[in-house]
């Protein structure tokens, strides 16, 4: 019996995929168990977003740990749908054939760029939008920096340095 449980664990792990949520989700969810937010802004026609879902999010080790620490949020910086935060009421605002969601602005500190990750302190706050694109070795570590709070006691050079890598 007990063989079976450390079995399932086992494939349950294996198996792992980032769990997206809303952003809204994401918001109503840290309100009742509080978490940190990763927010992964993409647009539909980025390949640079496309190739970072398949060489970091794919990642099994990298997507239990997000699922463990963070609440993970997909944002499409071109979405129509409005979106209720802190008081406010985030827009979509066209521009030409394309356009830009005010909270993927708000965001990223109007520092708009496909794909950016945003991180999220459980109060809510931004910590970081980290631009561009991100392979699994590459996020790994930034995951940790924010997920442990490291940024509050060392200076990313000096954490990067001396980071073990668990992939």
């Amino acid at each position: 019996m007990a063989i079976m449980t450390v079995i399932t664990s086992f494939e349950t792990l294996a198996q792992a995929e980032v769990e997206w949520i809303s952003f809204e989700e994401a918001v109503a969810r840290s309100k009742k168990e509080p978490k940190k937010l990763l927010i992964d802004i993409y647009t539909d026609w980025c390949g640079w977003c496309k190739k970072m879902d398949r060489d970091a999010y794919a990642n099994e080790k990298l997507a239990a740990y997000i699922n463990e620490n963070y609440y993970a949020v997909k944002f499409n910086a071109e979405q129509r749908e409005d979106v209720e935060f802190d008081g406010h009421t985030f827009k979509f605002v066209a521009n030409g054939n394309r356009g830009v969601h005010q909270l993927a602005a708000a965001l990223t500190n109007n520092k708009l760029s496909y794909p950016t990750t945003v991180f999220m302190t459980e109060e809510l706050e931004i910590i970081q939008p980290v631009a561009g694109y991100l392979d699994a070795k590459s996020i790994e570590p930034i995951l940790v920096y924010f997920a442990e709070d490291k940024f509050k006691e060392v200076e990313w050079p000096k954490y990067q340095k001396g980071y073990q890598s668990f992939l």
